[in-house]
């Protein structure tokens, strides 16, 4: 019994790292935000989270979920966004 114990825990442990990045990222899926510069809406996808991570790390800032970053970086982030296409960033569109 201890040893199905000691091995159900490990493999536990092994499996939360994979886990956890997977669930911060879904928070977003499917959630539609309002471009107030543009006047329109963007859905949140896989997509858009790749594009986000490259403006977050082109502009020097550490990865937060993009519904907990301030109101006027959102908005500068769909400025930069309306600038840069899928095409340009080379993201795949299935």
């Amino acid at each position: 019994m201890p040893r199905l114990l000691t091995t159900s825990l490990m493999s536990l442990a092994l499996l939360i790292p994979v886990a956890a990045p997977v669930a911060l990222m879904a928070d977003d899926q499917g959630r539609t935000y309002h471009d107030k510069d543009h006047n329109d809406d963007h859905q949140w996808n896989k997509n858009e989270d790749r594009a986000y991570r490259m403006w977050a790390k082109e502009n020097h800032r550490k990865y937060v979920q993009f519904n907990k970053i301030p109101e006027a970086d959102q908005q500068s982030y769909w400025g930069w966004r309306h600038n840069h296409t899928d095409a340009q960033l080379n993201i795949n569109i299935h």
